[in-house]
């Protein structure tokens, strides 16, 4: 395998203005600075992105942009509704800045807080499988999906998936997705099937493992206060964003 640098790659960082959960969310400011700033920086930070273009439907969230470097592509109505697919805006994006990158970063807007190395490592990655997609993954935890139940009839308790484990470390292996980062090829983007929404990440699939607490989402007021203080270097599980 060649050990010359991959080539560039394009970040581009999707945040709309719409939020049903923490209204404006993409524009609020976060230990002083616009959110979506954070995400901006992690692209510039990173050694194997050379372009950031965000894609957004909010003048706030475009003026923040602007300021911080990144250039904007504003998304048409119709890809801004609560219906709308990130790689469908994502793929907007590519095609209007008329980018000739065969790799493209995605990062979420809502996303302040992710390792300072996440995405170089998911490109790193990338690069080094031939895979079509890697995208970051954190453990479970405690919410394992085998300790999740169903409640029917208000109060009846049955097990999401039956199964004897009763002791945390038996439990199986199990990852989600923590929105840190997805790098993919431009081949596997512009894929595209209705009949699957996932299409666009490719047959061959990747994952990169990060640690709990490492990616923070934000999707509430609780979300904030966390990402505030980690951010501003108060009480965290030792996690530098």
């Amino acid at each position: 395998m060649s050990s010359d640098p991959p080539a560039p790659a394009l970040a581009v960082i999707v945040g709309r203005a719409g939020s049903k959960g923490l209204p404006g969310k993409n524009a609020r400011l976060l230990a002083g600075r616009p959110m979506i700033a954070y995400s901006i920086e992690h692209a510039a930070r990173s050694r194997h992105v050379d372009r950031v273009v965000v894609s957004t439907d909010g003048e706030d969230i475009a003026r923040a942009a602007r300021a911080e470097g990144a250039e904007v592509v504003m998304r048409p109505a119709s890809m801004a509704g609560d219906d709308a697919t990130i790689d469908e805006a994502v793929r907007h994006a590519v095609t209007s800045t008329d980018s000739g990158h065969q790799r493209v970063v995605i990062l979420y807007a809502n996303v302040p807080v992710r390792p300072p190395d996440l995405v170089d490592r998911a490109i790193g990655h990338l690069v080094e499988t031939g895979a079509d997609s890697v995208q970051s993954y954190a453990p479970v935890g405690k919410h394992h999906p085998w300790w999740m139940v169903n409640l029917t009839d208000g109060d009846r308790v049955s097990p999401w998936h039956p199964n004897t484990v009763y002791r945390r470390q038996d439990l199986p292996d199990a990852h989600f997705p923590d929105g840190g980062v997805i790098a993919l090829r431009r081949e596997a983007l512009f894929t595209v099937r209705p009949d699957h929404p996932h299409a666009f990440l490719g047959e061959d699939r990747r994952g990169i493992r990060t640690r709990p607490g490492e990616v923070v989402d934000i999707d509430d007021e609780l979300d904030l206060v966390v990402a505030d203080s980690i951010i501003r270097g108060g009480p965290s599980p030792g996690i530098t964003p």
